[in-house]
């Protein structure tokens, strides 16, 4: 019976982990093709990307506000870290990672208006890299070989994966600029983060809180610049009920998004995290081509599979390094023991 017990519990935490990792595909993997639909679909045809994205933000922002206000009033049943948006010392502080994750999303967005769902992973995928510059340029940290390298494989999957991606005739420049661009965005906030997370008591659904409303308003002028007003006011379906359906249930899988990443990272690691995201992006590319019907020659797929591969390779590399740092660390304090 003794050896029973710790047998169930591990099975148990086994599955509970199982269970989380599927439950980030099925949302991630799903939250892109409704995106999708949303931005580019003949079921919406609303050329207001801006807007939609503005919306999902509010929907996230209206989650948080009411998860805040029943953790006040049902506190032994309901945690949401206390704080507001409406302070102003909060937001003198928050304002400029808000910006920064305004662009991020909104950048990730217009991506996928322009380019197809298998090639959208190729686009965004050089986040890596901007973070190894970036960490770089702007924390002054330096960075291994090997990593280097990893970096130079996941360059030159991305070259190889544009040039197919325009001998198929399916290349968007715009798409792939928009791509870039939220990657160099994800980044600079990633870096951010991290400045800002003490602030926030290191309370990630407070930081979510706090970036959505701000960014429900830095939009605004955004979608006006955009010219999307006008298209606004002259969609047919703007009173539809099925419309906003379909844009409530973007902005749930937005929110559900935020909550499975760090759900998943809690439960596993953030290496576990990165090569799971790195193994449901190619399920998302393959799953992508056989729903929209296309076909593919070997070297698209070999690009994909290169990023992968140094995506891959990347994790592993920064695993090891942290590994040796903290044995090192051991030894210093035994040393001075």
């Amino acid at each position: 019976m003794g050896q029973e017990g710790p047998k169930n519990s591990l099975l148990s935490s086994y599955i509970h982990i199982a269970l989380v990792v599927a439950a980030y595909w099925v949302v991630s993997i799903l939250t892109v093709f409704v995106n999708k639909a949303l931005l580019s679909s003949k079921t919406v045809d609303l050329d207001a990307p801006l807007f939609v994205t503005w919306y999902q933000c509010v929907v996230s922002t209206t989650i948080c506000f009411v998860l805040s206000s029943l953790s006040k009033i049902f506190p032994q049943h309901i945690k949401f870290p206390d704080g507001s948006p409406m302070d102003t010392s909060v937001m003198w502080k928050m304002i400029p990672l808000s910006i920064l994750f305004t662009a991020m999303i909104a950048f990730n967005n217009l991506c996928l208006k322009y380019v197809g769902v298998a090639f959208y992973y190729i686009g965004r995928s050089l986040t890596t890299v901007f973070n190894v510059i970036l960490t770089y340029l702007v924390l002054g940290q330096k960075t291994s070989t090997n990593a280097v390298l990893c970096c130079l494989v996941i360059v030159m999957g991305f070259w190889l994966g544009v040039d197919q991606e325009n001998v198929v005739g399916s290349l968007s420049v715009i798409g792939t600029v928009f791509g870039v661009l939220g990657s160099l965005s994800l980044s600079m906030y990633s870096i951010h983060t991290k400045r800002v997370l003490p602030f926030v008591r290191q309370e990630i659904w407070l930081l979510s809180y706090y970036n959505n409303f701000y960014s429900c308003f830095l939009f605004l002028p955004l979608i006006a610049m955009n010219g999307e007003i006008k298209e606004i006011i002259n969609y047919p379906n703007l009173f539809s009920p099925f419309f906003w359906f379909l844009m409530t249930i973007g902005g749930l899988c937005g929110f559900a998004i935020g909550y499975v990443t760090a759900l998943q990272i809690k439960v596993t690691s953030p290496l576990t995290h990165n090569i799971s995201g790195t193994a449901k992006a190619c399920a998302q590319t393959v799953l992508a081509t056989y729903w929209f019907q296309e076909t593919k020659p070997f070297l698209w797929w070999a690009s994909n599979y290169v990023v992968l591969f140094g995506s891959g390779s990347y994790a592993r590399v920064k695993q090891k390094e942290m590994e040796d740092h903290h044995k090192n660390s051991l030894l210093k304090n035994e040393t001075n023991v």
